[in-house]
């Protein structure tokens, strides 16, 4: 009898720990109105079967065309490090874990070119603690509030090279990156903008040093907002493309 009570309660409070989860999309919908890098063609969705079929039964069936690296997706460590892991490579474990999520929105938003700092990860310390060992690094700028105005959110809507020029949106500081793989140890990183990099990047500094030591990186997220400081579970998968330098991802995360 006491085994019985004992499976009963085990059952209950495993059913109220499922309840009191809230999963959130970190994903933007991929659409035509999808924001893309300027030099990068836009999502395409294309109808091949679409209607009634002879046999009386509803059938639909689309292609697409996209980009790797456009609307939410991963980078993946081969993107900027040679040699390093294609997107098919990347273990499950760097893709699915706690989170810590560092809010630089009043910064992001009294600059387009921030690029956040070292002193930002700090100040985050020291209300939350160390950032845990093999952590999901996510940082919030507010612009994923502008999404899909691509003249907010990446600060100009001009295509090709001359759009390229324009962008200006916040980024991580390559100093940053670097005290990261030095000091901290993470297994991925994330942003709600179009880049790890700032939009003025030249050199893209920050993934060059993030990925020569394998670390991928989530671009293009949305509702950060909506995550604590700590206690979010993300699970982060990618179309898994032999090869790929990165592909489109849904993210979610899970808080309780």
């Amino acid at each position: 009898m006491k085994q019985i009570i004992l499976s009963l309660f085990s059952l209950m409070l495993s059913t109220f720990a499922c309840a009191a989860e809230t999963w959130i999309d970190l994903t933007h919908t991929l659409g035509s109105d999808s924001v893309f890098w300027p030099t990068a063609a836009p999502f395409e969705l294309i109808t091949e079967s679409q209607g009634m079929t002879e046999a009386g039964y509803y059938y639909s069936a689309y292609s697409f065309r996209s980009a790797e690296h456009g609307g939410t997706h991963i980078d993946a460590p081969v993107h900027f490090a040679q040699g390093r892991m294609s997107v098919d490579q990347i273990p499950l474990e760097r893709l699915i874990g706690n989170a810590c999520v560092i809010d630089v929105t009043p910064l992001a938003e009294a600059d387009p070119d921030y690029q956040i700092d070292i002193t930002a990860i700090l100040a985050w310390e020291s209300a939350n603690g160390r950032i845990p060992d093999d952590s999901i690094l996510l940082f919030r700028t507010g612009y994923g509030h502008f999404w899909p105005d691509a003249k907010r959110y990446l600060g100009t809507d001009q295509r090709g090279q001359i759009g390229v020029d324009q962008l200006h949106f916040p980024g991580l500081h390559p100093l940053t990156a670097t005290w990261l793989v030095n000091e901290r140890q993470i297994k991925s990183v994330g942003i709600d903008t179009a880049s790890i990099d700032y939009g003025q990047s030249k050199t893209f500094g920050s993934h060059v040093i993030l990925m020569a030591q394998d670390i991928p990186a989530f671009e293009n997220l949305a509702n950060l907002e909506q995550l604590p400081d700590q206690g979010a579970f993300i699970v982060a998968l990618p179309v898994k493309i032999r090869g790929g330098s990165g592909g489109p991802l849904r993210i979610v995360a899970r808080i309780q």
